[in-house]
């Protein structure tokens, strides 16, 4: 069941939830297993390579994503917390200038939380800005959008196992 983003009253957050028919441990197995993580990640249209996952806190996370047209978009990603099966923080950094030139998004800090609900599990990330104009430089770039096809490709996953 898709629930709609919800922006906080701060202005610098941005909360986007699902509820998954999947238990927890089979979500969290998802995000933690680069392997069935590079299955889903992204919106529709991209399919992933993972080239670093070292999935720990302090760890690193590094992925591309790849376009139909073979445009490559890689994310550099500071894991800051990993608490199984409930909680993952990390922080996007874009800094490679052959992808966004002297225009780049603004890195952000993602909260994603696994919690057990009746019939499955309630999947929330909180993403956090350093100001509300990087929150809606984000948006404009499709991000929401984005994240809940990627929520989508993992409702489709999770159905096939």
């Amino acid at each position: 069941m898709l629930t709609a983003a919800t922006p906080a009253e701060d202005g610098r957050t941005l909360i986007i939830t699902r509820t998954l028919k999947a238990p927890r441990e089979l979500v969290w197995k998802m995000f933690a297993d680069p392997y069935h993580l590079a299955q889903w990640w992204g919106p529709s249209g991209f399919t992933n390579r993972v080239e670093r996952f070292d999935f720990r806190t302090g760890g690193k996370w590094l992925h591309v994503m790849i376009g139909q047209d073979g445009r490559e978009l890689p994310t550099d990603n500071d894991i800051v917390e990993v608490t199984p099966p409930r909680r993952i923080v990390f922080r996007n950094a874009p800094t490679d200038p052959r992808i966004f030139g002297d225009n780049p998004p603004p890195g952000f800090t993602k909260t994603l939380t696994f919690d057990a609900v009746e019939g499955g599990t309630l999947l929330k990330l909180v993403c956090v800005f350093d100001t509300p104009e990087h929150k809606d430089a984000v948006v404009r770039r499709g991000f929401r959008d984005g994240t809940n096809e990627s929520f989508d490709k993992l409702e489709a996953q999770l159905a096939t196992l």
